[in-house]
């Protein structure tokens, strides 16, 4: 737990900055596991291929990873090698029910635990929370008919909310907010802001 090194943001591209100067180290040449999936079910190919490119421009090597279709040695391999751990946004349901078939969830939770330093974008933000049932109204759980549980990778004790009054989710936060508001420790934050989470110590820049 307190080697935990955590970036969660909204919108990575708005962002980036701020995790230069978070991961605070020379990137040229550092390896990262990008993983795409949650992209897949709404098909962002052009965010994906944009957050790539920005990864590239920092000097990192992305070696990308689609567990929806990827063998247990690659998954167990590139999670355990490489220097970072990107998780993109998307459908944060089909992706959890891609974490838990493939056991990429518990990898991911292992390296997490050991100190390495991991990006979650959106649905890869909310993937942390201890449940994500409560991302059911910016999300679409029917993305997921495989997905038997709503319990996260439980890596943070709260609750992410992206791009909080940001469009085109901007209404659909704040249904989140007023749902669950008083019964989930929720964190609300916008696309240009990210959650920095460093040991037990998290803060929102």
């Amino acid at each position: 737990m307190l080697s935990r090194k955590l970036f969660l943001a909204s919108l990575f591209k708005d962002v980036s900055q701020i995790f230069v100067e978070f991961a605070n180290e020379k990137l040229a040449g550092k390896t990262v596991t990008f993983i795409p999936t949650a992209a897949l079910p709404d098909k962002l190919d052009f965010h994906i291929k944009y957050s790539k490119e920005l990864l590239s421009e920092m000097g990192l090597i992305v070696d990308e990873l689609e567990i929806s279709t990827a063998a247990h040695s690659d998954i167990e391999n590139k999670l355990e090698n490489n220097d970072y751990i990107y998780v993109a946004g998307g459908n944060t349901f089909f992706l959890l029910q891609e974490m838990n078939r493939s056991d990429a969830g518990n990898i991911v939770k292992k390296q997490i635990n050991a100190g390495k330093l991991f990006i979650g974008e959106s649905a890869g933000a909310i993937l942390l929370a201890p449940d994500i049932e409560y991302a059911k109204d910016t999300d679409h759980p029917l993305a997921a008919p495989l997905l038997k549980t709503f319990e996260g990778l439980n890596m943070i004790d709260f609750y992410p909310v992206p791009h909080y009054k940001n469009d085109p989710l901007g209404e659909a936060v704040e249904l989140v907010i007023s749902k669950y508001g008083t019964k989930l420790p929720l964190v609300p934050f916008s696309n240009s802001q990210a959650i920095l989470v460093t040991g037990k110590e998290k803060k929102i820049i």
